[in-house]
């Protein structure tokens, strides 16, 4: 009878901590568990002191900026404010230096090739809607109470690209518009921004992105 008591209480001691797990593994890394008054993630200051390192590589212009809590599960740790990425960029302010990385990259080795090869333009300019704001995860009501990353500084919403030419290439409109070669080239910067963030989201998510893609440099593997 004790025994098959211990093996009771072992066999539910083991789908507890099997439930655990599986509730762990649902929460994307990177992001905070709780609602508006977590702590703000942080990363290491190795692994910034690496991303500074690579940046500076690149030929990109920044300036590190002070670590600092913003607000309730808000803040700006490892960020930088990004000078100059070899393209003119709209609407920046702190990045986590992750993201800038990512950002510059992808602008630089993926949007502006596709523009040449798929409108046959030089990039110009690109239009964001900005990068740090301490606010709410918006256009989701599961994830309403959770904060944003953008209330880390780690991510960045893009508009618009702008070509020498003269065009610009809007998400609004474009994305679902009447010319081919902007809805092809559209979706092909969000495959590949989807292959450099962790969290890309575009109008084919929700109705709270039918202007911008939404970049974020976290784990969660998720491409909409």
């Amino acid at each position: 009878m004790e025994r098959e008591r211990d093996d009771r209480w072992r066999h539910k001691a083991g789908l507890a901590m099997l439930g655990a797990i599986m509730l762990a593994s649902c929460i994307p890394a990177g992001r905070p568990s709780g609602g508006q008054g977590g702590p703000p993630t942080r990363p290491s200051a190795g692994e910034t002191a690496t991303c500074l390192s690579d940046l500076s590589a690149t030929g990109t212009r920044f300036r590190a900026l002070p670590d600092r809590v913003t607000g309730p599960g808000c803040g700006q740790f490892g960020t930088v404010q990004l000078l100059d990425i070899g393209v003119p960029v709209t609407g920046l302010g702190a990045m986590r230096c992750g993201e800038a990385r990512a950002f510059g990259a992808w602008v630089r080795e993926d949007v502006a090739p596709a523009a040449v090869r798929m409108l046959g333009g030089e990039l110009a300019r690109v239009d964001t809607f900005g990068s740090y704001a301490c606010r709410n995860v918006v256009g989701s009501a599961v994830n309403a109470e959770r904060r944003s990353g953008h209330a880390q500084a780690n991510a960045v919403d893009i508009a618009a690209f702008h070509l020498r030419d003269g065009r610009r290439i809007a998400v609004l409109g474009g994305w679902t518009g009447e010319d081919e070669p902007t809805r092809d080239f559209l979706r092909t910067v969000r495959r590949a921004a989807c292959r450099r963030f962790g969290t890309v989201l575009s109008p084919d998510y929700n109705a709270a992105h039918a202007d911008h893609l939404h970049l974020e440099a976290d784990r969660a593997g998720f491409c909409r």
